[in-house]
């Protein structure tokens, strides 16, 4: 049973509540409707099974040993009226199965009339057989033959309809129309019969009707099982389109839990920018392959350093990349787990480039401020990203590797956050920076 409190689900109503249009919202509606046409086709697909099970089987029998059902119906017995019902209701549920295969074709709902009048004619057939059998063998022998029993045939499949009232309302035509072949079908060849019990008939038509809704209930607990399976992949769905697919399963459900869905909020994060440096240069005397094999294998080391330390990969950058500690999700000191992870990415690499044939040198810088963080892009395609000085100012930082000859440099803002633990930071003193009017303190760390 799908929990109120199950994460997606509530993602999935807090984004109803937020954007009545949104293409996450469709594609949850469209993955729902989907999933019950396709227990609504098996449905269809097993009382075609049922119903022709039954016919040969009956069909058999008659022509196999004629004997017993002569002795059942008293020698009336009739194979044409059966399938006079049988060959019309055969081609009535392939036309729904038809019309339902091109309604999935066309990712539609069907027509809530249409199911209920479907459920009206499946739950009348056996009506039709018990008329038959009351003439056959009269009103009491009938009641408790076969034929009352197929309503229930039809009850338990309509649990697949995943519809609580619609298992009600076929318990109900059957509980109604039992009671009213009982009460109200007197075949004039068993006129002697005494007359069938009320209260008999209507407690056994009640036991219909309390199964039709015992099957919806069961039902809805299916659908609600759907329900909570497809918001939970319609949510890690809009997680992976916003934060890409290197975002970590423990980011991924914290996202779910807490929410992602921000339309644009101002929050305090480190922001940190990688890079390799003369990777370019090494690229252009190695194939293709080599250079691709080389920058996943790099990439596949820091991003898991990144994720022990909770940070997150924004962006690729080629052969460098944009990530962030502190959004989306808030994390307590952002700017010491930033210098952490950036310090193991180091050694890691350090390690790495002494097995391998190709070393390659990373340049980092980090930068501690608030930004603007949201989504952003068309109404088709958004993306998570953050704007403003602190990443412009943390791109300058990692670029000024460079000049200096490092490999990690930090602004005052992430020394100062430190404290302590930013004790053997060097200062490199006031710094021009290229699109600011004045130096900037920054700071390397070993």
């Amino acid at each position: 049973m799908a929990s109120r409190k199950d994460p997606a689900i509530r993602w999935l109503r807090r984004l109803i509540r937020r954007r009545q249009h949104t293409p996450a919202l469709a594609q949850y509606h469209d993955a729902l409707t989907r999933e019950i046409l396709l227990t609504e086709r098996i449905r269809i697909k097993a009382v075609i099974s049922m119903g022709s099970l039954l016919i040969a089987a009956t069909t058999l029998l008659h022509l196999l040993a004629p004997s017993v059902l002569d002795r059942i119906t008293h020698g009336r017995f009739d194979l044409l009226p059966q399938f006079a019902v049988f060959v019309p209701f055969l081609l009535f549920e392939l036309v729904v199965l038809h019309l339902l295969s091109r309604r999935l074709a066309m990712h539609q709902d069907v027509p809530t009339l249409r199911r209920y009048l479907s459920a009206l004619i499946e739950t009348s057939v056996p009506t039709y057989v018990l008329y038959l059998d009351m003439n056959w063998m009269g009103p009491a022998q009938a009641l408790g033959y076969a034929a009352p029993l197929a309503y229930f045939l039809f009850i338990v499949l309509s649990t697949l309809r995943l519809d609580f009232w619609l298992s009600t309302f076929t318990g109900l035509v059957a509980a109604a129309e039992l009671l009213a072949m009982a009460m109200l079908y007197h075949p004039p060849g068993f006129a002697a019969e005494p007359p069938a019990e009320f209260g008999y008939e209507l407690i056994r038509s009640v036991m219909f009707l309390l199964a039709g809704m015992l099957a919806g209930a069961v039902g809805m607990q299916l659908r609600h099982q759907f329900e909570a399976s497809i918001a939970a992949a319609t949510a890690r769905d809009r997680v992976t389109n916003l934060f890409g697919q290197h975002v970590s399963p423990e980011v991924v459900e914290r996202l779910l839990v807490e929410g992602g869905d921000s339309l644009g909020d101002i929050r305090r994060v480190a922001v940190m920018f990688v890079d390799f440096r003369s990777f370019t240069a090494g690229a252009r005397v190695r194939s293709p392959q080599q250079v691709v094999e080389r920058l996943d294998g790099a990439f596949a080391i820091l991003v898991d350093i990144l994720d022990r330390h909770g940070g997150i990969v924004n962006k690729f950058l080629g052969d460098g990349f944009l990530a962030l500690f502190g959004a989306p999700i808030e994390t307590p000191d952002a700017a010491r787990h930033a210098v952490a992870a950036a310090r193991e990415m180091l050694a890691a690499n350090a390690r790495v480039n002494d097995a391998t044939s190709w070393p390659l040198r990373i340049g980092i810088g980090i930068h501690f401020g608030e930004v603007v963080a949201g989504n952003i892009g068309s109404p088709r395609r958004k993306e998570y990203t953050v704007i403003g000085d602190t990443v412009n100012f943390a791109s300058r930082l990692e670029s000024l590797n460079k000049e200096f000859n490092s490999q990690l440099l930090i602004s005052s803002a992430v020394c100062d956050a430190l404290g302590d633990d930013g004790r053997d930071a060097v200062s490199l003193g006031e710094v021009p920076i290229k699109g600011y009017d004045r130096p900037m303190a920054v700071w390397q760390l070993g």
